[in-house]
This record gives structure tokens, sequence and C-alpha cells, in this order.
């Protein structure tokens, strides 16, 4: 019995096999092109759907490979160890399509997370506008309702993999007296009239996921593509955050890792005054910190997929605690892996250059980190304990 305890499952360890397989040999050979030349990571797309990684959470009862919350979060770790932006096609897939899971009707789900995992087209999560960032609620994108159909009309901004993506959730005002409780969910695709995109942002890292803004204008869709009922999109919205802010934090461990990596190897190659520069207890005390911070991310990011799983009550405080720690640690260990390869990592010729770049975004996205430090605040205050069993 006591080989299980806190132990990944065979099961879970075979998913890390087969997913690092598919990372080292088919998604990090385009890593530095993609990022080059900020295009979309179309090798990591084919290789991710040929074999089910694409959008593993989905149920095996929509067609799914219906991997728990634990294996989606190894999934993700595993590619963002050689190149984040490729994570992002299962993170946001998930993020995506999570609302319908959530709270759609079986014929949405049937029809959209169908479609999702044969590959039928990504999905992304329109919640951001340009109004409407930390402070979610403040949305200005309105539906209303004429007939069987409702019409929207609003802009999206920081939309991840929009313009790829075949289906968006959106989520609209349709009560604005109400504010928060007037916000309702929409399945909203690519091909509806009136959906249009604007230009790709040039960013810091990630550059191979499109990010853009969405614009709706007199968008006409049936009234059977509403996510839950009207007025439910809020509160679909952060629940949906609770669960996919572990995928996050799941990237944020995987670039940290890969950074350690690269950074292991060349310090032991490295050598200085007639020595690897491994040898340097000043370096080794910096390799053993990343070690340490990366692990007890990587721990906690494994307890919040347990409670995401289960559906604990402390999900919320586990979910930004993961987001906000991992995302931090990550940060810290891509600065620290550029210092470990000195002038050499500052270059582009090196890939910690690239993972530093890419692990700034995992602070702010999905809510920033000082948001996630409210929203555990709240979550202590209001007196929700942590199951330490």
């Amino acid at each position: 019995m006591s080989e299980a305890l806190y132990a990944l499952s065979e099961e879970h360890r075979e998913i890390r096999r087969a997913i690092r397989a598919i990372s080292e040999n088919k998604i990090a050979p385009y890593a530095a092109e993609v990022d080059e030349q900020a295009r979309y990571p179309q090798e990591a797309h084919d290789a991710l759907v040929s074999s089910d990684f694409h959008a593993a959470h989905v149920p095996e009862a929509y067609g799914g490979a219906g991997a728990d919350a634990l294996a989606s979060a190894i999934i993700v770790e595993e590619i963002a160890r050689v190149d984040v932006s490729a994570s992002l096609i299962p993170a946001v897939n998930k993020l995506g399509s999570l609302p319908v899971q959530l709270g759609g009707s079986e014929e949405l789900k049937q029809k959209y997370l169908g479609a999702l995992a044969r590959g039928e087209g990504g999905f992304s999560y329109c919640l951001s506008e340009p109004e409407a960032g930390s402070d979610a609620a403040n949305q200005k994108t309105t539906a209303v309702k004429d007939g069987d159909h409702w019409v929207l009309n609003g802009t999206k901004r920081w939309i991840s993999n929009a313009g790829v993506s075949e289906f968006y959730t959106v989520l609209a005002q349709t009560d604005p007296s109400r504010r928060s409780k007037g916000i309702t969910a929409f399945v909203v695709e690519k091909s509806d009239d009136g959906v249009s995109f604007g230009a790709p942002e040039k960013k810091l890292g990630i550059k191979g996921s499109p990010t853009r803004e969405v614009y709706l204008e007199d968008v006409r869709i049936p009234a059977d593509r509403i996510i839950g009922g009207v007025g439910e999109g809020f509160s679909l919205a952060m629940r949906t955050l609770d669960h996919s802010r572990i995928a996050i934090a799941a990237q944020a461990v995987g670039v940290a890792q890969g950074a350690l990596d690269y950074a292991l190897g060349y310090a032991q190659e490295r050598t200085q005054f007639g020595k690897a520069i491994a040898d340097f207890q000043g370096l080794q005390f910096m390799l053993a910190d990343m070690g340490m911070k990366i692990e007890a991310a990587r721990q906690l990011v494994y307890a919040a997929a347990g409670r995401s799983e289960r559906g604990d009550a402390d999900l919320t405080f586990f979910g930004a605690a993961a987001k906000c720690f991992a995302s931090d640690t990550a940060m810290q260990v891509t600065v620290d892996a550029v210092q470990v390869l000195g002038g050499y990592g500052y270059t582009r010729d090196y890939p910690v250059e690239r993972m530093l770049r890419d692990a700034k975004i995992t602070q702010i996205y999905e809510g920033t980190n000082q948001v996630q430090r409210i929203v555990m605040a709240r979550q202590l205050l209001a007196g929700v304990q942590q199951d330490i069993a």
C-alpha cells in the first residue's frame, strides 16, 4: 500500500511517457522556428490531433479520450517543457470548451465537444474585452433576443488562438441592469456571419499562439447555442477558471522544468577556471533552489488537479494558489537559467531566452497573480478550509 502514497498511477506515468516522446520528437524541433517566425505551430497541432492529445479532456461519451484533470495537466506540462506556444493548443481547447462541458445542453455537448474531439476545430474562450480585464464582469458585448435567435455585438480582446479556432465561448451582456447576473454564455462559430478578427498582437512571448481581437457585428445565432441558462454566464465563466487555471499552472511548471533541464546540462559542460561551472557551490545553490521550487509547484499543481477532478469545495483556493505559485516559480527559474548560461543565455541561439519570454505570460493571463491572491484571501476569510487529509 505504501507504494501508492503520493505517486502517479501507472496510467498517468504512461501518459507522461507518451506525450514526452511526442513533444521531444515532433514539437521541440520546430519550437525556435515557430518563435522566430511568430507562426502557428502547425507541426505540433498535427502531432497532437493525430495522437488525441489536442483535447484529451473531452469525455469518452463525446468521442474524446476522457482524460482526468491530472492527466490533462501532465499533457500541458510536458508540451510546455519544450514549447509553451504549443502547450496552448490543449490548454485553450480545454478553457474554451469547458463551459459547454460544465453547463451545456446534451445537444450542445454532442455537437461541439464531439467536433473538438474529432479534430474538426479548436475552441477559444472570449471573456476579456477592452474594458473588462481583471474586472471581468464589466462586459460591454451585448446579446439581444430576436425571436428564436440572439444577436451579438461587441469586441473581445486578448483571445488566444483566435482566427485558428473554429469555435468560441462568448460571454455577452443580456441584461445590463444586473451586471454579472445579466451575463450569458454562447457558442459562436468562426463561420457565423459578422465574425471577424483583428491583426495578431506583437507579443513578448508565446509568439506561436496567435492572440487577436474578435469582432462581433450583428452576429445572429440560434437560441439553442446558449450555454446553460440566460444570466448564468458569469457564474459559469468563474467555475471554468477554477478548473482551467490549473492548466496554466502546469504550463508554468513545464517551462520551468525545461529551463532547469537545459541549465543543468550546460552547467556540467561549461568549464571555467579549469573545471565545470557545476562544481562551484554558488551555482549549485542556484540549481538546488530552482529544482526545489519546481517540485513544490508541481506538487501543488497535482493537488489542485485532484480537487478539480473531484470537485472539492476548496478547488477555488487551490486553483488560484497553483497558478500563482507555479507562474512565479517559472519566472524566477527562467531568469536564473539565463544567468547560468551567462551571455549565451541572453542570445536566441539558446532556448532559455525564449523560455524566459514565454514564462512571463503565465503570471498575467487567466487572472493576474495579484487577482489570484485576492481570490485566495477571500477563500481563506470565508472559512474555506483546505483538506489536508
